[in-house]
């Protein structure tokens, strides 16, 4: 299956349709958060409408730039997978939004403890399964705004790490099979941690997203056959 990955999306429509190709070519988005433009939560609502009418099968979480209760719009719209589990296509789904607290700037600015914690299911899920049957899931997707410390994906202009290390403990721990982050727009990048594969595809609002094929299914193993970062123009 053909997978478009996004994040960042901030606001800024003409980009979506700058991609309208992408959306007629996949059979699956998904969105690493941030509907919003920075300073502007209302920017929000348009975008997630505008992004929902693209596609019919959409799993997404919100961003720091997002109120915090914008996680129910996206339930509203059927895109949300915070704190739960979704199913497509022999894929289970779980996600985590909102940032780590850094500048206080931003309206969904969180602990470490809370960005993991909405993993929490898809842990509990993935430690039963592997106890019934002796290995964990090979098809748990999980998106996260803010990605996992210490990896391509979370390092600043600075150059330090800004990711969760709880996120990373639960990546290193449950194996999924995609790991999808966002927020640093500096860090799109590509990288195995262990089986699985971090990706950060930038900010869509900055021209930036990537786009995967994962094959597999029924008694065949998935696996993420290719994955490519990609910019508009």
């Amino acid at each position: 299956m053909k997978v478009l990955i996004i994040s960042d999306g901030h606001g800024d429509i003409a980009k979506l349709d700058a991609i309208a190709h992408e959306f007629k070519d996949a059979d699956v988005v998904l969105f690493g958060g941030d509907f919003a433009r920075f300073g502007a939560p209302e920017t929000g609502l348009p975008y997630l409408e505008s992004l929902a009418a693209r596609h019919d099968q959409i799993f997404g979480v919100t961003g720091n730039c997002d109120e915090p209760g914008f996680a129910d719009k996206l339930e509203e719209y059927d895109i949300g997978i915070e704190k739960t589990l979704s199913y497509f296509n022999g894929l289970m789904l779980s996600g985590s939004g909102g940032g780590s607290k850094f500048t206080g700037d931003t309206p969904y600015e969180r602990d470490d403890e809370e960005l993991a914690g909405d993993l929490a299911l898809a842990a509990k899920s993935a430690a039963a399964d592997a106890s019934a049957e002796g290995s964990f899931w090979n098809n748990l997707v999980i998106i996260t705004h803010n990605p996992p410390k210490d990896t391509v994906c979370d390092r600043v202009n600075a150059g330090f790490h800004v990711g969760s290390p709880l996120i990373r403990e639960f990546i290193e721990t449950y194996k999924p099979l995609l790991a999808v982050s966002g927020h640093i727009h500096e860090s799109a990048g590509i990288e195995k941690l262990g089986p699985t594969t971090l990706v950060n595809p930038g900010s869509l609002a900055l021209g930036s997203y990537a786009v995967a094929e994962i094959s597999g299914g029924g008694k065949t193993p998935f696996q993420l056959a290719s994955i490519e970062l990609k910019k508009i123009g």
